[in-house]
């Protein structure tokens, strides 16, 4: 029994843990209990389009790390860039998250979504079954052309301020100010309201 004991305590596999291993993990746990709140606009103008929006909020609420505390009321409107009648009207709707996932990964995740719903990018402004665009996340300001935050367009795109201000009325857009005066600005010309339809939030 004492020779065994013995050799439990040399035993060479036995290792203290390296101190920046320790701070990695120290430092794990911080992001972990400080989430950064997000927001994330849908869009789909092919298809069933309110069966694909509920398909993309239930599947970033299934992505570790993230949690849907928030859906806007739906939207129809007229396609962006595009002339007049010459595509479907989109369902547009907003999503506010919690998230400990960096912004670049939760790009990945909402291109993802995108890929499982058969998003095809063959034209800009092109028709689609699901658009998951990174609309702000948290403060950030950035330029990086493969994610630039906030995006660069939201604070013209009434489809985006509209939902955006029903689900939270003081938001502030980084960079540019409140939302309501960001939409205000814009109007709500060709945005549509549709009390009918509603989609749910995960459980």
């Amino acid at each position: 029994m004492t020779a065994f004991s013995t050799e439990g305590q040399s035993d060479p596999t036995v290792q203290p843990v390296p101190t920046a291993v320790v701070r990695q993990v120290d430092a794990a746990d911080t992001t972990l209990s400080n989430p950064k709140t997000a927001v994330i606009a849908l869009g789909s103008n092919l298809g069933n389009r309110l069966e694909t929006l509920q398909g993309a909020v239930d599947a970033l609420e299934d992505t570790p790390g993230l949690k849907v505390k928030a859906v806007s009321p739906v939207y129809e409107t007229e396609p962006w860039g595009v002339d007049a009648g010459s595509q479907p009207a989109y369902f547009n709707a907003v999503i506010l998250v919690k998230t400990t996932l960096p912004p670049a990964s939760l790009l990945e995740r909402g291109q993802a979504v995108e890929e499982a719903f058969d998003r095809v990018r063959e034209e800009r402004w092109g028709p689609r079954t699901i658009d998951v665009d990174i609309v702000a996340y948290a403060d950030v300001l950035s330029d990086d052309p493969v994610l630039t935050l906030p995006h660069p367009r939201a604070h013209e795109r009434a489809f985006v301020l509209a939902p955006w201000h029903d689900v939270d009325p003081e938001a502030q857009l980084p960079g540019s100010g409140p939302v309501a005066d960001l939409l205000a600005a814009v109007g709500r010309d060709g945005v549509l309201p549709r009390d009918d339809l509603e989609l749910r939030l995960p459980e």
